[in-house]
């Protein structure tokens, strides 16, 4: 095989890959297709999937990310849903309300039962779908006692912390929405005997987004869930309040790209899908971090002359990224952030 035009047709693939998920993205609310047997690699064959006509479509999108593995959109957070022949890996589950839609679109990916959950950190729309998607999966090996009833749910122990316990009126999660198998180290690896072949590794990220995000990175795949620490839709998220740190958050955008690994000059090869937004490669996530630093150090700058938060937002620091990352509305504004930066720098 000519190893130059190999090497040039996994250049042009790369490259063209965000366009083409941007144009598939604007294509509307739809269910991707069933998606077909995986192929090479050595992966088995993968179960046959419920027929699509006997599932409803709703508006959560379906990619296929490799092989096996395929990013969900449109159930509030990104999910990634890895399928093998005895069952169903699920990296966080959606916010609560999208969940049977969630449901139906992993059944036509797979008619196997949900194994495994993994949440990359407690946010409602992260894990919101973790008590409708136990209630349908089952633990592997089924023959484990007492764990047969519902699928494997794996997070650092913080997400668990903060699921089990209740927070002025807002109550705890469902006791079926709490992560089960928790860790408290620098990464879990969890074992390829129980996923298809599927080495998965999950990364801590300290005081980043909050003080429980996990990075889960799909080895043999090559796919790396960055859950709220990377996204393509907005600034990143500092939850304060949960322990989170723009510190925290350069931390874990460096991780992920010491993980990752380019194709060709900087495009390809490890594939990123972030917590909300389109489907990456590390470039992506090295332009992002280079961002969120430049920012960083604006606001560290600003804090040593004296100013004030409300001078510093005056300032604009995020001027020049704003007309892609900024937002005046919703839930997490350009005030929001810069505020979080300086906090966050500010803190004793």
């Amino acid at each position: 095989m000519n190893t130059s035009n190999q090497s040039n047709t996994s250049s042009v693939r790369g490259r063209f890959a965000c366009a083409a998920l941007a144009a598939l993205a604007a294509a509307g609310p739809t269910l991707g297709a069933q998606a077909p047997a995986a192929q090479g690699r050595g992966r088995s064959a993968q179960p046959a999937a419920v027929p699509a006509a006997a599932i409803p479509a709703g508006d959560v999108r379906v990619l296929k990310v490799r092989d096996n593995v395929y990013l969900l959109s449109g159930a509030g957070a990104n999910i990634t849903v890895q399928t093998f022949p005895q069952g169903v890996t699920v990296v966080d589950s959606g916010a609560a309300q999208n969940a049977d839609r969630v449901l139906a679109a992993i059944r036509r990916l797979s008619a196997k039962p949900i194994a495994h959950i993994i949440n990359t950190s407690g946010d409602p729309d992260h894990v919101g779908g973790n008590d409708t998607l136990a209630a349908a999966g089952r633990h592997i090996p089924a023959d484990v006692a007492g764990l047969s009833e519902g699928p494997t749910i794996v997070a650092h122990e913080n997400v668990l912390n903060r699921m089990s316990a209740a927070k002025g009126n807002q109550p705890a999660a469902p006791e079926r929405a709490w992560p089960t198998d928790t860790y408290h180290g620098e990464y879990r690896k969890l074992s390829a005997h129980f996923h298809g072949g599927e080495a998965i590794q999950l990364f801590f990220e300290p005081k980043a987004h909050t003080d429980g995000d996990s990075v889960v990175w799909f080895r043999h795949a090559d796919v790396i869930m960055t859950g709220d620490l990377f996204t393509t839709t907005g600034y990143p998220m500092i939850n304060l309040e949960a322990g989170g740190s723009i510190g925290g958050v350069i931390a874990g955008l460096n991780h992920i790209l010491d993980v990752a690994f380019f194709d060709f000059r900087s495009e390809g090869g490890t594939m990123i899908v972030p917590g909300h937004g389109r489907l990456c490669d590390a470039a992506d996530v090295a332009y992002y971090r280079d961002m969120v630093t430049i920012i960083r150090d604006r606001v560290q700058d600003a804090i040593k002359k004296g100013m004030t938060v409300q001078q510093v937002k005056a300032a604009r620091p995020t001027r020049d990224y704003d007309p892609r990352y900024g937002s005046t509305t919703g839930t997490w504004t350009t005030d929001m952030f810069v505020e979080a930066v300086y906090k966050s720098l500010s803190a004793k």
